[in-house]
């Protein structure tokens, strides 16, 4: 609950009446700064809908200076909750900031938080695609050199879609194919990225992806183009707290390989 309090007194210091005022033209708050406050939430709470009646004479419609002087100062712990006439003043200042009273606040700032937690992990998610896919273009960059501990970070271990990266991968290696990279002959781009399956410890990704890459074999200088635009499906999973790529469809995954079979 120390967030709690600690949210409360922002939110104090961020209501237009407080910021509006001389209180908002000062750093640090004095004991004349308090009796402003404390008449400041005084004329609010008057003319308040929820003190109308018999809340109004329940709890009472003013804080004293000495009370808000302290409430700011105080480091409290969560046995404090245990004080009624805290928990009045608490129901008060929330009245004061536009809410019903403290629950209202803390249920408020509790679904805020969850909101912001889902949006921060969407983001997470989805920006981990992008860097696959930034990643698998260096992990091209550097062939013959087959270095697929660039992908540790973003993709499990034991997945069955870093095992197909490698062998994919691995065969042109041996092949002695470089990427090349002059005059943006190689490049790529992801875009109409979404969230198609959203669960705590699974997300199912699309994205619409352009890949036109160039190779030569070392020895041979024979070209062979990557030239496709396609629908990718990322299965992302959490495993031990950790979100990772564990699997992906990519319709034409290994193309190249087969083509160079098949010559």
């Amino acid at each position: 609950m120390k967030t709690i309090y600690n949210s409360i007194r922002e939110e104090i210091a961020k209501h237009s009446k407080v910021r509006n005022s001389v209180l908002g033209n000062v750093s640090e708050w004095k004991r004349s700064h308090y009796i402003i406050l404390s008449e400041i939430i005084k004329d609010e709470l008057s003319e308040s809908e929820e003190l109308k009646g018999g809340k109004k004479f329940e709890i009472g419609n003013t804080i004293s200076h000495v009370t808000l002087q302290r409430f700011f100062e105080n480091d409290y712990q969560d046995k404090t909750h245990s004080d009624l006439r805290f928990l009045k003043t608490l129901d008060k200042i929330c009245i004061f900031l536009g809410y019903k009273d403290l629950n209202d606040y803390v249920l408020s700032v509790r679904g805020i938080h969850q909101h912001q937690q889902e949006v921060d992990e969407h983001s997470f998610v989805m920006q981990m695609v992008y860097d696959y896919c930034a990643t698998a273009f260096e992990f091209c960059k550097q062939f013959p050199n087959h270095n697929t501990e660039l992908f540790k970070g973003l993709v499990f271990d034991d997945s069955p879609f870093l095992e197909r990266v490698s062998q994919f991968s691995k065969e042109l290696c041996d092949k002695d194919f470089h990427l090349v990279t002059k005059n943006n002959r190689s490049n790529y781009e992801v875009f109409d990225l979404n969230i198609v399956t959203d669960e705590p410890d699974k997300k199912i990704l699309e994205s619409q992806e352009f890949w036109n890459l160039l190779f030569k074999v070392g020895e041979t200088g024979e070209e062979h183009f990557v030239n496709q635009l396609s629908t990718q499906i990322y299965f992302i999973r959490k495993i031990d707290n950790t979100w990772k790529i564990w699997d992906n469809y990519n319709p034409d995954a290994g193309t190249l390989n087969r083509k160079i079979e098949t010559t």
